[in-house]
């Protein structure tokens, strides 16, 4: 744990003395909320309701496409860890090899919370208002965390196997156009047959769905266990999958 520490320290201070990375983030996103709030709200929120505020509808799908583009970084500090050597130079000294790995697991989850915090700040200006109370904004935050740490491991797979760093971030591109497949911004009853079928049946839907119930105090039905199935079930498959990777890239 000490060892994981010290690393996960040496990763974080990398990104406060280059802040750019985490604002680069979270501005496509916030463009997309400005865009989808001011520019097509006006024909999108008669879709949901009229009554309805559509910055919060909306708030999930951008947090999710966050933090979607937030893990490609991962995977390219990955890269350059393996690329520079840095992985074998651990080798040589008496730290286990777990540590680098969980380090970089670590740096992420923080990274993007902290993208997170930045896209609520913005989103409140724009008339985010939520009524829900603190264990439901605690079940909300812990479904954003779990969503980071299973698409986290996701990332650790193509960082340590990539030949390029193109190839080490490219994996994250189909996964940040998956909420625009999903209820994010529209609700899947508008969708034609098939679309909807898709959409209905990916993770995306469900985390969303999940993460605005709990945001706007209202019951969140069967979404959160079919939320919660998604991201273990990811997170389980890639994690045996990147500590494969890891091991062998170590060995």
């Amino acid at each position: 744990m000490s060892k994981t520490g010290v690393l996960f320290g040496r990763l974080m201070r990398h990104i406060l003395r280059s802040p750019d990375t985490i604002i680069t983030v979270a501005m496509v996103p916030i463009a997309m909320m400005l865009l989808f709030v001011y520019v097509f709200g006006g024909a999108l929120a008669p879709s949901i309701g009229n009554d309805v505020n559509y910055v919060n509808y909306m708030l999930p799908g951008i947090l999710l496409m966050a933090i979607a583009s937030g893990i490609s970084y991962t995977a390219f500090r990955m890269f350059e860890d393996k690329e520079k050597g840095i992985f074998q130079r651990f080798m040589s000294m008496p730290i286990p090899h777990s540590a680098a790995l969980w380090a970089h697991v670590l740096t992420s989850l923080v990274s993007n919370m902290l993208t997170v915090v930045i896209i609520f700040a913005v989103a409140l200006i724009m008339g985010f208002r939520s009524s829900a109370g603190i264990l439901e904004w605690l079940a909300a935050i812990g479904i954003l965390m779990l969503f980071t740490l299973a698409l986290t491991w996701v990332a650790v797979v193509p960082g340590i196997t990539a030949k390029t760093m193109t190839g080490a971030s490219a994996f994250s591109y189909p996964l940040i156009f998956l909420p625009f497949i999903s209820s994010a911004f529209v609700p899947t009853e508008t969708m034609p047959a098939a679309v909807r079928f898709f959409a209905e049946n990916q993770p995306v839907t469900s985390i969303v769905n999940t993460v605005r119930a709990l945001l706007n105090a209202q019951p969140v039905g069967s979404d959160i266990w079919v939320a919660l199935a998604w991201c273990v079930g990811i997170g389980a498959v890639f994690f045996v999958l990147a500590v494969r990777a890891y091991s062998r890239r170590m060995s």
